[in-house]
């Protein structure tokens, strides 16, 4: 249960941590995935998007690496992943190209289709990195054709785009290898006529996820899921080897007495050694233990014979009738464990979070994983409570809920990854894309049902943190 404002600021604080470092770790996948298949990547951001940001470009790549004040998870937008593909791309890039500034009315005018089409093929353009929005200043220049417009056009209708700095082989700042220092390079909002509409169109969808088949789209999408799984597994590794598991000792030496139990009310403390149990010798802590269990099984007293500060002395302990124990605990001790362990270790782990979460599909176990999982709150919660145990603690709830992130992103439901995977694969035995409208509602069912489980899981963790239920 939360402990007044202090214990709310303290599960704020670490809980918008973790789930932002791990969201960021995910991203982090599909940006890594993008880089290796030389997809443009505009912007790579811890926190949500937001006007106020701390920023820096890359000089040789162009992607905007920053981090917002919302520090709710992280995001990275891959060129080619939101437009849809439009009969008018080419012919209105070639407008774009030719004049360096444009607004959707005059592309629309020129290529001859209604303004909504030209905005969102200009939009697509966007999405590609092959141009950008342009906000015209009192100062600008812009072509005749593009500052006469008709009064009456609409808002988006007057929207306007440029072109990118591009070199002289047509590279953009996104694109490895660009030389803008080469001769022949024009500046952002400059024209730059292109000859072959269609070829250079092709030369800008190459450099974007739409160009990839099956396989180089799955990997991109799986990526997120991998580095999140790969991250946990780490942590864990990590965790066994510098700091090791507790692990009771077999020595008869009591660790610690539950107070007001049947030992402490009996007189023993923790460091006491255990010498006998009604008469049999317990040179080990498993045969006290079993000797403990035979005499409550027997529901008889023990008499226990024990040395404390060297001095022998002897007690006659019942076990409570409620717990069935009388209330002490073997000695503990911090064992590293080698690496080969440790990864057998961690992979068991892995493995049963993957079960876990699988079983959301078995309708036998539905509630029972819902009733043990956790919203943001819950997370929240126990990651404060973890932050004050230690760094080891930390650490493997990190582990825990990047593991579960990364299996739960596979789920095939969109706008998960697991989702968007079944749509390509549908795409791809079908030879022909799903549309967007489709695409975006089917997400926005796995939206709401998202936020129906998040509600659920709210309420749950409200009663339970907060309340104390």
């Amino acid at each position: 249960m939360l402990a007044g404002l202090g214990g709310a600021v303290s599960a704020i604080i670490w809980g918008l941590l973790l789930l932002s470092v791990l969201v960021f770790v995910h991203e982090g996948g599909h940006f890594l995935a993008a880089r290796i298949l030389g997809i443009r990547v505009k912007e790579f951001f811890l926190g949500m998007p937001c006007r106020f940001r701390l920023a820096k470009a890359s000089r040789r790549y162009g992607t905007v690496y920053g981090v917002t004040p919302i520090l709710l998870g992280g995001y990275t937008m891959v060129c080619g992943m939101e437009g849809e593909e439009s009969p008018y791309l080419a012919q209105a890039l070639a407008r774009v190209m030719k004049h360096g500034r444009v607004s959707v009315a005059q592309v629309a005018r020129e290529v001859g289709c209604t303004p909504a089409e030209a905005g969102d093929a200009l939009m697509t353009l966007t999405d590609w990195g092959s141009i950008e929005p342009f906000e015209p200043q009192q100062d600008d220049t812009l072509p005749a054709s593009a500052s006469s417009e008709d009064p009456d056009a609409t808002a988006a209708e007057k929207d306007f785009f440029q072109t990118l700095a591009r070199d002289p082989r047509l590279l953009t700042c996104y694109d490895k290898g660009h030389d803008f220092d080469a001769s022949g390079t024009t500046q952002a909002g400059e024209p730059h006529p292109i000859d072959d509409p269609a070829a250079f169109l092709a030369h800008e969808r190459a450099h974007t996820y739409l160009a990839h088949g099956f396989w180089g789209r799955t990997f991109v999408l799986v990526s997120g899921v991998t580095i999140n799984i790969l991250c946990g597994l780490l942590l864990v590794v990590l965790v066994l080897t510098l700091w090791g598991v507790t692990t009771s000792t077999n020595e008869p030496v009591l660790g610690a007495v539950v107070e007001g139990s049947p030992a402490a009310q009996a007189g023993l403390v923790a460091g006491d050694r255990m010498v006998s149990v009604n008469g049999t010798p317990t040179d080990t802590w498993e045969a006290f233990a079993l000797q403990l269990q035979e005499a409550i099984d027997q529901g008889s007293s023990m008499d226990i014979s024990y040395e404390h500060d060297g001095q022998q002395r002897s007690v006659t302990v019942m076990a409570d009738p409620e717990t069935q124990c009388i209330g002490v605990q073997a000695q503990t001790q911090q064992v590293r464990l080698g690496l080969g362990e440790a990864l057998s270790y961690a992979a068991n782990y892995v493995a049963t979070t993957a079960i876990y979460i699988s079983q959301l599909f078995q309708p036998a176990h539905f509630s029972q994983v819902i009733e043990n999982s956790s919203s943001v709150v819950g997370i929240s919660v126990m990651a404060s409570q973890a932050a004050s145990q230690g760094l080891a603690s930390f650490a493997i709830l990190a582990a825990a809920v990047s593991l579960s992130l990364g299996f739960m992103n596979l789920l095939p439901i969109p706008p998960l990854d697991g989702g968007k995977i079944v749509i390509e694969a549908i795409q791809a035995i079908r030879k022909k894309p799903v549309s967007l409208k489709l695409q975006s509602t089917v997400s926005m069912v796995g939206i709401a049902l998202f936020m129906l489980l998040f509600f659920v899981l709210l309420r749950q963790d409200i009663i339970r943190f907060v309340f104390g239920g």
